[in-house]
């Protein structure tokens, strides 16, 4: 027996930011590093910070309030919550069931995802399947993390890129403002000790001495990570037009992860996209890991930036490796 696929949607986009501002002066005091040295090689101003004891849920909550509340339909009409994260309040349970009861969505099946920051083109890949299968008809999903609770504060070379942020969308079988066309994503875990946190799992539970030795904070070899999230993005981004049939020059706007300015600039120049094409606000947050391409969709949605036709590209690299990408079309 063959079944028709239905068509997925984005009905709703949402996004949290912490009030807290952490600028490179203020960063200046903290660290061996200045304004200078750090906007040269990351085109980060400042970024958001949660304050101590707000979980990874509290971030997501407003987040997932206003895409709710964007795509004109209420906690309860939500039948799967996916949180993309990989800084959950706690190791067990997962946020995304703590989210669904600070939602008030009774009883709505919910999991998280750990794809790292390629989690939100993860998520809204995952939730297109359970929609197209008709296995939900509303399902909201959040690229969440609190990247400064595994930030060294010691290290220059990582601790001036991470803050903390939430994006939210709710995709619909519903005919809403986009339609998700297709992805496509790829991972290789060959090159996971680029990027990677070594303890705090189960290979290295914590015990004293490996938080003595700083082995729960995020470690990267930046020239390398550098190389391979240019790389896989363009190759990400490439792979998906083809399969869509879709040229470079349709797209209205790409929405990279923000990790820093230069790979943005690179993964355009390499793309050919005319620089008004790129989406960018890694000034202002800094790397919000799953959020940032989640927080970019909203804030297109808020510029009104989307007309009939236009096509949107989400595309993000992160640990693990992971990378991905989504096409979505207005």
């Amino acid at each position: 027996m063959t079944h028709t696929l239905r068509d997925a949607y984005v009905s709703g986009t949402g996004m949290y930011v912490p009030d807290k501002v952490l600028t490179n002066a203020d960063l200046e005091k903290m660290v061996d590093t200045s304004d200078e040295w750090i906007t040269t090689r990351t085109g980060i101003k400042e970024r958001r910070i949660a304050e101590d004891g707000v979980g990874t849920s509290d971030l997501a909550l407003p987040a997932a309030q206003d895409a709710i509340a964007d795509a004109g339909i209420t906690a309860q009409d939500v039948d799967l919550i996916i949180c993309a994260t990989f800084t959950p309040d706690t190791p067990c349970p997962a946020a995304a069931p703590l989210i669904q009861q600070k939602l008030g969505a009774a009883n709505t099946p919910s999991f998280d995802l750990h794809a790292a920051c390629t989690g939100f083109v993860y998520g809204l890949t995952v939730a297109r399947q359970f929609v197209a299968t008709g296995q939900s008809e509303a399902v909201l999903v959040l690229g969440v993390d609190k990247v400064t609770s595994v930030t060294n504060w010691t290290d220059r070379n990582t601790c001036v890129l991470f803050g903390d942020g939430a994006g939210a969308a709710v995709v619909t079988a519903a005919p809403g403002r986009m339609r998700l066309r297709g992805s496509y994503l790829a991972s290789d875990g060959s090159m996971a000790k680029l990027l990677y946190m070594p303890g705090g799992g189960s290979a290295i539970p914590p015990t004293r001495e490996s938080v003595e030795q700083g082995l729960h904070y995020l470690r990267m070899n930046g020239r390398e990570v550098f190389k391979a999230a240019v790389r896989c993005m363009e190759g990400a981004v490439d792979i998906l037009l083809k399969r869509e049939a879709v040229d470079r020059s349709e797209i209205r706007w790409l929405i990279p992860h923000q990790a820093n300015m230069r790979i943005i600039k690179v993964l355009g120049d390499y793309l050919d996209l005319p620089a008004e094409n790129v989406f960018k606000n890694v000034e202002r947050y800094g790397n919000t890991s799953a959020a940032t391409t989640a927080i970019g969709l909203h804030e297109v949605y808020q510029a009104g930036e989307y007309e009939a036709g236009n096509k949107i590209v989400l595309v993000a690299f992160g640990s693990g490796f992971t990378w991905g990408a989504c096409l979505l079309e207005c």
